[in-house]
């Protein structure tokens, strides 16, 4: 069964709403359960988790212009061990800032990158209060990702 690694660092409310709609997406019924889906804090998520999945979905607040402490601390823990194992595996990434997240999907980009990750949806850049449309985008980022694994 192919597994999805949800990394996210969640301390607020509104991230923890958007962690919560994004596994009810790649979670969906219509997906049969044929992927297990593993949600991992950032900071207590290492490179045997990076190389047991299949793919992966990032989840962060956006924090001074740059990626949350936490996820910038998962990436340096499993860098160096998993390049080059993990090339070409899909990923998927969602942000929440107050104004701006600009330099946080830059920062995870250009990691992910650097890993040889492919992305197989735009970033969800989201600012501001968490509604409707949000929710449904994070439902659908969450079942993209869980369906690209299927293919």
């Amino acid at each position: 069964m192919p597994r999805l690694l949800v990394v996210h660092h969640t301390p607020s409310p509104v991230t923890r709403a958007l962690l919560e709609e994004v596994l009810a997406g790649a979670r969906h019924p219509d997906l049969g359960g044929a992927v297990d889906v593993v949600a991992s804090p950032a900071l207590s998520t290492g490179a045997a988790d990076v190389l047991a999945a299949d793919g992966y979905l990032l989840g962060t607040p956006a924090n001074f212009g740059y990626m949350s402490g936490a996820l910038k601390h998962f990436f340096d823990t499993v860098y160096y061990p998993c390049l080059g194992a993990v090339a070409g595996r899909p990923y998927g990434l969602w942000v929440h800032g107050n104004d701006d997240v600009t330099g946080a999907v830059r920062a995870v980009r250009s990691i992910a990158g650097g890993l040889g990750w492919t992305a197989v949806a735009a970033p969800l850049e989201v600012t501001g209060p968490v509604d409707t449309g949000v929710r449904e985008a994070c439902r659908d980022l969450g079942g993209t990702l869980a369906a690209t694994l299927l293919d």
